[in-house]
């Protein structure tokens, strides 16, 4: 198998393996949402020592044998379960990070494992996932790793859940809220649109919440989240919306949602202040917290 930098042009998945049984599961999980949008699937590995390929000799004298093995592995894996799905195998000889970042701007989503949830694990989460989900400039699915019950990882299920969609209510949204409708349309289950929103000061008495202010906040939270997907109800007719409205944080109503849902979708702004972090702290609970696959979608 070449190294290969040749531009994408066909509608693709991307999704990076490393070799790792996390890798393997997002692969799994990559193969079948490129089958479900009718797109290819890209398998990608990228090291900055690959090296050339030997004119001659064994294959042990080849310094990219293991990653061609590894490839090879994996998309004859994935083959053998969607005999129909357009996979190509790439290696390219580059520090990972940027070779997925490039990746990301020419795919309609990059996928990548997620290691344990542990508290060291969960603080680290992958330094590779975390730096292309905080910086790709289109959708990045981190795939949590699921266990047999021996510690194994496996493929997370799409089976039952809805799409979960992390919504704030001001500010333009279209990316997240396009690439959320078209996910829940392409599964055929239901979109719950999440938006968690505290009460005011005035709502908290002596005697616990005034009922009253409680309720007028989540009647003025539900006209809001109603004026926002109108549109987005009329574009996808066929989908089911349910809405989370929770008068809590925006992240406890996320992870809250998280637990019935197959897939997570939150937002990242694309352009922050400098000092600001890259990852808003709605999108850090999600991956630091959530068990299922979060989808970051960049907008504006």
């Amino acid at each position: 198998m070449a190294v290969s930098r040749t531009p994408r042009r066909e509608p693709v998945i991307t999704v990076g393996l490393d070799g790792s049984p996390e890798s393997l599961a997002a692969a799994r999980w990559a193969a079948a949402e490129a089958e479900r949008r009718d797109v290819g699937l890209r398998l990608l590995h990228a090291w900055p020592v690959l090296g050339p390929e030997p004119a001659e000799g064994p294959s042990d004298s080849d310094p990219s044998d293991w990653a061609k093995r590894m490839l090879d592995h994996a998309r004859t894996e994935i083959r053998t379960r969607h005999p129909g799905l357009a996979v190509t195998g790439d290696l390219v000889e580059e520090e990972a990070p940027q070779a997925l970042l490039r990746a990301a701007a020419e795919s309609e989503m990059t996928v990548l494992g997620s290691q344990g949830m542990d508290p060291v694990e969960r603080f680290f989460l992958g330094d590779v996932s975390m730096f292309v989900a905080a910086r790709a400039e289109r959708p990045v699915v981190l795939v949590r790793d699921a266990t047999d019950g021996t510690g194994v990882p496996t493929t997370p299920t799409d089976e039952g859940g809805d799409v979960a969609v992390a919504l704030k209510l001001h500010g333009p949204c279209d990316d997240l809220l396009g690439f959320a409708f078209a996910t829940a349309a392409a599964r055929g289950v239901p979109l719950r649109a999440v938006h968690g929103r505290g009460l005011p000061v005035n709502a908290y008495v002596p005697w616990g919440v005034d009922h009253d202010v409680a309720e007028e906040t989540e009647r003025a939270a539900r006209r809001d989240m109603d004026q926002v997907l109108r549109p987005w109800r009329e574009a996808f007719p066929a989908v089911e919306v349910v809405d989370g409205i929770g008068l809590v944080s925006p992240a406890k109503a996320l992870i809250g949602a998280a637990r019935t849902a197959n897939l997570l979708v939150v937002g990242r702004r694309r352009r922050r202040r400098a000092l600001a972090p890259r990852l808003g702290p709605v999108a850090h609970a999600a991956l630091h917290h959530a068990h299922c696959p979060v989808a970051v979608v960049p907008h504006d």
